[in-house]
């Protein structure tokens, strides 16, 4: 059935969570690719020979090829276009390492608009607040007080405290520490947040 296999790839990223990445279906949007080649050339065939056989009976039939070529065409462009806001979002998710699992249902165009979005949001923090830059990644919720209590869910080493201290984070260490400064980390899955 024509623009089948281009819904199903509007299905399955309806399906998936919200948040959440499927793997990418390269396979499926091929044979989108393809299934809108061959509406094309069919088309093209048939406007050559409704012009010079004056065949006016096919003109019904083109125009609904040409309906379900806007159909896939549509349909393929939502699903790279819905992917790419997922992907945006887990950029201010995660920050700019992805986990491998996430990593893993990227294709490789997908990780390489990754890395240009990651590289234009850093040079546009650096460009905001003076000779440091501001992190505009940190603080997505407003916070209701400056520090908090985490533990440490992994060994992560020596951590740097503004006021020139530095902090041994090793796994299930408890420490009161800045939220700004742990807030990535609780992100990336280092540290978690003790709600007393």
């Amino acid at each position: 059935m024509l623009c089948e296999k281009a819904m199903e790839l509007v299905r399955e990223l309806h399906r998936a969570a919200e948040g959440r990445l499927p793997a990418f279906n390269e396979d499926g949007l091929r044979q989108v690719l393809e299934e809108m080649k061959a509406l094309y050339e069919q088309n093209q065939s048939d406007v050559n020979e409704a012009k010079s056989g004056g065949r006016s009976d096919l003109i019904p039939t083109i125009r609904f090829r040409h309906c379900s070529l806007l159909r896939n065409q549509r349909c393929a462009l939502a699903y790279l276009y819905d992917r790419l806001l997922r992907i945006r979002a887990l950029r201010w998710e995660y920050g700019s390492v992805l986990p491998s699992a996430l990593r893993f249902h990227m294709s490789a165009e997908e990780m390489e608009w990754f890395n240009h979005y990651k590289k234009s949001l850093a040079t546009y923090m650096r460009s905001l607040g003076g000779e440091e830059g501001l992190d505009i990644t940190q603080d997505m919720k407003p916070p209701k007080s400056l520090y908090i209590e985490v533990r440490c869910l992994q060994d992560y080493g020596e951590f740097d405290v503004d006021d020139g201290t530095s902090v041994l984070l090793k796994k299930n260490s408890q420490h009161f520490l800045p939220r700004w400064k742990c807030e990535q980390l609780i992100r990336q899955g280092v540290l978690e947040h003790v709600l007393s």
